[in-house]
Protein backbone atom coordinates (compact mmCIF):
# COMPACT_ATOMS: atom_id res chain seq x y z
CA UNK A 1 0.00 0.00 0.00
CA UNK A 2 3.31 2.47 0.69
CA UNK A 3 4.67 1.31 -2.71
CA UNK A 4 1.43 2.56 -3.90
CA UNK A 5 0.55 5.68 -2.27
CA UNK A 6 4.04 6.98 -3.31
CA UNK A 7 3.72 6.09 -7.19
CA UNK A 8 -0.08 7.67 -7.23
CA UNK A 9 1.39 10.47 -5.30
CA UNK A 10 4.52 10.80 -8.30
CA UNK A 11 1.24 10.36 -10.65
CA UNK A 12 0.03 13.95 -9.30
CA UNK A 13 2.73 15.74 -10.37
CA UNK A 14 2.18 15.37 -14.22
CA UNK A 15 -1.41 15.21 -13.90
CA UNK A 16 -0.85 18.82 -12.03
CA UNK A 17 0.98 20.56 -15.14
CA UNK A 18 -1.85 18.94 -17.49
CA UNK A 19 -4.89 20.84 -16.04
CA UNK A 20 -3.01 23.76 -14.69
CA UNK A 21 -1.45 24.40 -18.57
CA UNK A 22 -4.27 23.42 -20.47
CA UNK A 23 -6.51 25.79 -18.23
CA UNK A 24 -3.45 28.45 -18.40
CA UNK A 25 -3.62 28.40 -22.38
CA UNK A 26 -7.40 28.49 -22.70
CA UNK A 27 -7.78 31.37 -20.71
CA UNK A 28 -5.07 33.45 -22.01
CA UNK A 29 -6.76 32.53 -25.94
CA UNK A 30 -10.12 33.32 -25.19
CA UNK A 31 -11.20 36.76 -26.72
CA UNK A 32 -11.38 39.21 -24.43
CA UNK A 33 -8.47 40.30 -21.91
CA UNK A 34 -8.02 42.26 -18.45
CA UNK A 35 -6.23 44.73 -20.27
CA UNK A 36 -9.06 45.43 -23.00
CA UNK A 37 -11.43 45.48 -20.31
CA UNK A 38 -9.53 48.53 -18.48
CA UNK A 39 -8.95 50.40 -21.52
CA UNK A 40 -13.10 50.08 -21.56
CA UNK A 41 -13.40 51.70 -18.28
CA UNK A 42 -10.71 54.19 -18.97
CA UNK A 43 -12.78 55.39 -22.25
CA UNK A 44 -16.18 55.51 -20.18
CA UNK A 45 -14.29 57.45 -17.25
CA UNK A 46 -12.87 59.69 -19.78
CA UNK A 47 -15.99 59.74 -22.22
CA UNK A 48 -17.94 61.08 -18.12
CA UNK A 49 -15.38 63.48 -17.71
CA UNK A 50 -15.03 64.75 -21.03
CA UNK A 51 -19.23 65.75 -20.94
CA UNK A 52 -19.58 64.08 -24.48
CA UNK A 53 -17.40 67.04 -26.07
CA UNK A 54 -14.85 67.33 -29.15
CA UNK A 55 -12.14 65.13 -29.26
CA UNK A 56 -9.80 65.00 -26.39
CA UNK A 57 -5.91 64.53 -25.84
CA UNK A 58 -3.74 64.64 -23.59
CA UNK A 59 -0.49 67.02 -23.46
CA UNK A 60 -1.35 67.68 -27.00
CA UNK A 61 -1.32 63.89 -28.37
CA UNK A 62 -4.43 62.53 -29.85
CA UNK A 63 -6.34 59.38 -28.23
CA UNK A 64 -4.07 57.04 -30.21
CA UNK A 65 -0.66 57.86 -28.97
CA UNK A 66 -2.33 57.89 -25.50
CA UNK A 67 -3.74 54.52 -25.71
CA UNK A 68 -0.80 52.84 -26.90
CA UNK A 69 0.81 54.42 -23.89
CA UNK A 70 -1.78 52.85 -21.81
CA UNK A 71 -1.86 49.86 -23.54
CA UNK A 72 2.03 48.89 -23.07
CA UNK A 73 1.82 50.31 -19.18
CA UNK A 74 -1.16 48.33 -18.69
CA UNK A 75 0.73 44.90 -20.16
CA UNK A 76 3.65 45.56 -17.82
CA UNK A 77 1.50 46.44 -14.88
CA UNK A 78 -0.53 42.75 -15.51
CA UNK A 79 2.82 41.08 -17.05
CA UNK A 80 1.63 40.59 -20.31
CA UNK A 81 4.08 42.25 -22.20
CA UNK A 82 6.23 38.53 -21.43
CA UNK A 83 5.63 35.61 -23.60
CA UNK A 84 2.79 33.05 -22.43
CA UNK A 85 5.25 30.55 -21.18
CA UNK A 86 7.29 32.52 -19.62
CA UNK A 87 4.04 33.94 -17.18
CA UNK A 88 2.92 30.30 -16.89
CA UNK A 89 7.01 29.82 -15.59
CA UNK A 90 6.46 33.15 -13.35
CA UNK A 91 2.51 31.76 -12.10
CA UNK A 92 4.38 28.37 -11.01
CA UNK A 93 7.34 29.97 -9.26
CA UNK A 94 4.52 32.19 -7.25
CA UNK A 95 2.80 29.26 -6.75
CA UNK A 96 5.30 27.10 -4.74
CA UNK A 97 5.70 30.06 -2.21
CA UNK A 98 1.55 29.94 -2.19
CA UNK A 99 1.16 33.19 -4.09
CA UNK A 100 -1.85 33.33 -6.27
CA UNK A 101 -0.95 36.90 -7.13
CA UNK A 102 -3.38 39.62 -7.44
CA UNK A 103 -7.04 39.58 -8.55
CA UNK A 104 -7.55 41.94 -11.28
CA UNK A 105 -11.17 42.51 -10.43
CA UNK A 106 -11.18 43.12 -6.51
CA UNK A 107 -7.32 44.66 -6.43
CA UNK A 108 -6.66 42.25 -3.55
CA UNK A 109 -4.68 38.96 -3.05
CA UNK A 110 -6.68 35.82 -4.89
CA UNK A 111 -5.86 33.81 -1.83
CA UNK A 112 -7.63 36.83 0.48
CA UNK A 113 -10.77 37.04 -2.65
CA UNK A 114 -11.21 32.77 -2.19
CA UNK A 115 -11.24 33.03 1.37
CA UNK A 116 -14.21 35.63 1.83
CA UNK A 117 -15.70 33.58 -0.55
CA UNK A 118 -15.41 30.15 1.11
CA UNK A 119 -17.40 30.32 4.09
CA UNK A 120 -20.70 30.17 1.89
CA UNK A 121 -19.52 27.33 -0.34
CA UNK A 122 -17.68 25.87 2.85
CA UNK A 123 -20.64 25.70 4.93
CA UNK A 124 -23.49 24.31 2.23
CA UNK A 125 -21.51 21.76 0.62
CA UNK A 126 -20.37 20.23 4.36
CA UNK A 127 -24.44 20.15 5.44
CA UNK A 128 -25.05 18.69 1.84
CA UNK A 129 -22.26 16.15 2.43
CA UNK A 130 -23.32 15.29 5.51
CA UNK A 131 -27.33 15.52 5.24
CA UNK A 132 -26.81 13.37 2.17
CA UNK A 133 -25.16 10.62 3.17
CA UNK A 134 -26.85 9.92 6.47
CA UNK A 135 -30.21 10.26 4.66
CA UNK A 136 -29.38 8.07 1.16
CA UNK A 137 -27.32 5.29 3.75
CA UNK A 138 -30.02 4.66 5.70
CA UNK A 139 -32.61 4.76 2.70
CA UNK A 140 -30.47 2.49 0.51
CA UNK A 141 -30.31 0.01 3.34
CA UNK A 142 -34.33 0.38 3.64
CA UNK A 143 -34.78 -0.25 0.12
CA UNK A 144 -33.07 -2.73 -0.49
CA UNK A 145 -34.43 -4.61 2.37
CA UNK A 146 -38.21 -3.95 1.28
CA UNK A 147 -36.76 -4.67 -2.54
CA UNK A 148 -40.14 -4.80 -4.79
CA UNK A 149 -42.38 -3.84 -1.49
CA UNK A 150 -44.73 -0.70 -1.60
CA UNK A 151 -42.01 1.16 0.69
CA UNK A 152 -39.53 0.43 -2.06
CA UNK A 153 -41.57 1.27 -5.26
CA UNK A 154 -42.99 4.32 -3.66
CA UNK A 155 -39.35 6.04 -2.28
CA UNK A 156 -38.45 4.98 -5.87
CA UNK A 157 -41.02 6.86 -7.43
CA UNK A 158 -40.44 9.73 -5.41
CA UNK A 159 -36.57 9.61 -6.00
CA UNK A 160 -36.58 9.28 -9.73
CA UNK A 161 -39.53 12.28 -9.58
CA UNK A 162 -37.19 14.93 -7.59
CA UNK A 163 -34.08 13.65 -9.90
CA UNK A 164 -35.81 14.91 -12.67
CA UNK A 165 -36.84 18.14 -11.63
CA UNK A 166 -33.58 20.99 -12.61
CA UNK A 167 -32.55 23.20 -9.61
CA UNK A 168 -33.53 26.44 -11.88
CA UNK A 169 -36.76 24.90 -11.63
CA UNK A 170 -36.79 23.79 -8.23
CA UNK A 171 -35.03 27.30 -6.87
CA UNK A 172 -38.34 29.22 -8.50
CA UNK A 173 -40.93 27.17 -6.86
CA UNK A 174 -39.01 27.41 -3.43
CA UNK A 175 -39.08 31.41 -3.64
CA UNK A 176 -42.64 31.54 -4.77
CA UNK A 177 -43.57 29.07 -2.07
CA UNK A 178 -41.36 31.24 0.21
CA UNK A 179 -42.91 34.41 -1.06
CA UNK A 180 -46.27 33.70 -0.49
CA UNK A 181 -46.24 31.59 2.93
CA UNK A 182 -43.33 34.00 4.28
CA UNK A 183 -42.21 30.83 5.90
CA UNK A 184 -38.21 31.61 4.95
CA UNK A 185 -36.36 34.26 3.58
CA UNK A 186 -36.20 35.18 -0.06
CA UNK A 187 -32.72 35.07 -0.41
CA UNK A 188 -29.26 36.24 1.61
CA UNK A 189 -27.77 34.50 5.13
CA UNK A 190 -28.74 36.56 7.53
CA UNK A 191 -31.34 39.18 8.30
CA UNK A 192 -30.96 42.81 9.08
CA UNK A 193 -30.10 42.68 12.58
CA UNK A 194 -28.46 40.32 12.56
CA UNK A 195 -25.33 41.78 14.48
CA UNK A 196 -27.84 42.74 17.45
CA UNK A 197 -29.10 39.33 18.35
CA UNK A 198 -27.72 36.87 20.89
CA UNK A 199 -26.12 33.85 19.84
CA UNK A 200 -28.59 31.48 19.72
CA UNK A 201 -30.66 34.00 18.15
CA UNK A 202 -28.16 33.88 15.50
CA UNK A 203 -27.94 30.67 14.94
CA UNK A 204 -31.20 30.17 14.44
CA UNK A 205 -31.51 32.74 12.10
CA UNK A 206 -29.20 31.33 10.16
CA UNK A 207 -30.53 27.76 10.13
CA UNK A 208 -33.83 29.55 9.07
CA UNK A 209 -31.64 31.42 5.86
CA UNK A 210 -30.19 28.46 4.98
CA UNK A 211 -33.35 25.73 4.51
CA UNK A 212 -34.72 26.49 0.81
CA UNK A 213 -31.09 26.39 -0.48
CA UNK A 214 -30.09 23.43 1.36
CA UNK A 215 -33.06 21.76 -0.05
CA UNK A 216 -31.77 22.82 -3.50
CA UNK A 217 -28.07 21.34 -3.08
CA UNK A 218 -29.15 18.15 -2.00
CA UNK A 219 -32.63 17.22 -3.61
CA UNK A 220 -30.25 16.23 -6.54
CA UNK A 221 -28.08 13.75 -5.13
CA UNK A 222 -30.47 12.05 -3.01
CA UNK A 223 -31.56 9.71 -6.10
CA UNK A 224 -28.17 8.77 -7.06
CA UNK A 225 -26.70 7.65 -3.35
CA UNK A 226 -29.61 5.70 -2.66
CA UNK A 227 -30.40 3.81 -5.34
CA UNK A 228 -26.57 2.92 -5.52
CA UNK A 229 -26.80 1.84 -2.47
CA UNK A 230 -29.65 -0.22 -2.90
CA UNK A 231 -28.54 -1.91 -5.34
CA UNK A 232 -25.03 -2.50 -3.67
CA UNK A 233 -26.68 -4.05 -1.02
CA UNK A 234 -28.99 -6.35 -2.64
CA UNK A 235 -26.07 -7.51 -4.59
CA UNK A 236 -24.17 -8.38 -0.87
CA UNK A 237 -27.44 -9.93 0.60
CA UNK A 238 -27.79 -12.72 -2.37
CA UNK A 239 -23.97 -13.16 -1.73
CA UNK A 240 -23.16 -16.91 0.01
CA UNK A 241 -21.54 -15.87 3.36
CA UNK A 242 -25.03 -13.89 4.11
CA UNK A 243 -26.47 -17.05 3.62
CA UNK A 244 -24.42 -19.22 5.38
CA UNK A 245 -24.90 -16.08 8.18
CA UNK A 246 -28.30 -16.82 8.32
CA UNK A 247 -28.37 -20.51 8.60
CA UNK A 248 -26.18 -19.94 11.92
CA UNK A 249 -29.66 -18.37 13.19
CA UNK A 250 -28.27 -15.00 13.00
CA UNK A 251 -30.59 -12.63 13.69
CA UNK A 252 -31.87 -10.10 10.54
CA UNK A 253 -30.08 -7.29 12.05
CA UNK A 254 -26.71 -8.73 12.75
CA UNK A 255 -26.74 -9.96 9.22
CA UNK A 256 -28.02 -7.10 7.79
CA UNK A 257 -25.76 -4.02 9.15
CA UNK A 258 -22.60 -6.82 10.84
CA UNK A 259 -22.25 -8.54 7.39
CA UNK A 260 -23.82 -7.30 5.00
CA UNK A 261 -23.41 -3.54 5.33
CA UNK A 262 -19.99 -3.49 5.74
CA UNK A 263 -19.35 -4.88 2.00
CA UNK A 264 -21.95 -2.76 0.49
CA UNK A 265 -20.18 0.40 1.56
CA UNK A 266 -17.13 -0.07 -0.69
CA UNK A 267 -18.84 1.35 -3.81
CA UNK A 268 -20.31 4.09 -1.78
CA UNK A 269 -16.58 4.75 -0.81
CA UNK A 270 -15.99 5.96 -4.16
CA UNK A 271 -17.60 9.19 -3.04
CA UNK A 272 -16.03 9.70 0.02
CA UNK A 273 -12.97 11.01 -0.90
CA UNK A 274 -14.53 13.70 -2.65
CA UNK A 275 -15.62 15.09 0.67
CA UNK A 276 -12.57 17.81 0.12
CA UNK A 277 -14.40 18.81 -2.74
CA UNK A 278 -16.71 20.76 -0.65
CA UNK A 279 -13.89 23.32 0.59
CA UNK A 280 -14.84 24.81 -3.32
CA UNK A 281 -19.10 23.51 -4.00
CA UNK A 282 -20.29 26.14 -5.24
CA UNK A 283 -23.23 26.07 -7.74
CA UNK A 284 -23.79 29.63 -9.58
CA UNK A 285 -27.94 28.87 -10.14
CA UNK A 286 -28.09 28.69 -6.58
CA UNK A 287 -25.91 31.10 -5.23
CA UNK A 288 -27.60 33.86 -7.81
CA UNK A 289 -31.13 32.58 -7.06
CA UNK A 290 -30.68 32.94 -3.44
CA UNK A 291 -27.96 35.63 -3.37
CA UNK A 292 -25.03 33.42 -1.75
CA UNK A 293 -22.04 35.34 -2.19
CA UNK A 294 -19.63 32.11 -3.04
CA UNK A 295 -17.61 30.33 -4.86
CA UNK A 296 -19.57 29.31 -7.68
CA UNK A 297 -20.60 33.31 -8.10
CA UNK A 298 -16.64 33.80 -7.90
CA UNK A 299 -15.69 31.60 -10.48
CA UNK A 300 -18.53 32.66 -13.28
CA UNK A 301 -17.62 35.96 -12.63
CA UNK A 302 -14.34 35.98 -13.14
CA UNK A 303 -14.44 33.79 -16.39
CA UNK A 304 -16.43 36.73 -17.18
CA UNK A 305 -13.53 39.57 -15.97
CA UNK A 306 -11.04 37.18 -17.26
CA UNK A 307 -9.58 37.75 -14.05
CA UNK A 308 -6.82 35.01 -14.99
CA UNK A 309 -5.55 35.03 -11.12
CA UNK A 310 -8.16 34.20 -9.72
CA UNK A 311 -9.14 31.85 -12.19
CA UNK A 312 -5.87 29.23 -12.01
CA UNK A 313 -5.75 30.17 -8.07
CA UNK A 314 -9.59 28.18 -7.72
CA UNK A 315 -8.22 26.04 -10.41
CA UNK A 316 -5.29 24.84 -8.54
CA UNK A 317 -7.05 24.30 -5.24
CA UNK A 318 -9.59 21.80 -7.54
CA UNK A 319 -6.84 20.06 -8.89
CA UNK A 320 -5.22 19.46 -5.71
CA UNK A 321 -8.79 18.66 -3.75
CA UNK A 322 -9.64 16.73 -6.40
CA UNK A 323 -6.57 14.61 -6.84
CA UNK A 324 -5.97 14.12 -3.25
CA UNK A 325 -9.81 12.95 -2.88
CA UNK A 326 -8.63 10.05 -5.10
CA UNK A 327 -5.96 8.95 -3.26
CA UNK A 328 -8.33 9.75 -0.08
CA UNK A 329 -10.71 7.24 -1.75
CA UNK A 330 -8.94 3.80 -2.56
CA UNK A 331 -7.90 4.39 1.46
CA UNK A 332 -11.27 4.16 2.42
CA UNK A 333 -11.60 1.03 0.27
CA UNK A 334 -8.75 -0.45 2.06
CA UNK A 335 -10.31 0.73 5.72
CA UNK A 336 -13.47 -0.99 4.83
CA UNK A 337 -12.72 -3.99 3.31
CA UNK A 338 -8.52 -5.03 4.01
CA UNK A 339 -8.49 -8.05 1.83
CA UNK A 340 -8.21 -4.87 -0.75
CA UNK A 341 -4.55 -4.85 -1.81
CA UNK A 342 -3.46 -2.12 -3.82
CA UNK A 343 0.38 -2.72 -5.33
Amino acid sequence: MFVYLIRRLMLMIPTFFGITIVTFVLINLAPGSPIEQKLQAIRFGAGAAGGGGGASSVGGRGDTSVNEEVIEALKKQYGFDKPMHVRYLIWLKNISRLDFGESFTYQEPVIDVIKSKLPVSLTFGLFTLCITYLVCIPLGVRKAITAGQGFDKITTLLLNFTYAIPPLILGIALIYFAGRTNWFPLGGLQSDDYESMTAWSKFLDRAHHMVLPLICYTIGGFTELSILMRNSMLDIIKSDFVRTARAKGLSEKVVVYKHALRNALIPIATGLGGFLGVFLAGSLIIEQMFNLDGMGLLGYQSVLARDYNVIMGITFISAMLMMVGRILSDVIYVLIDPRIDFK
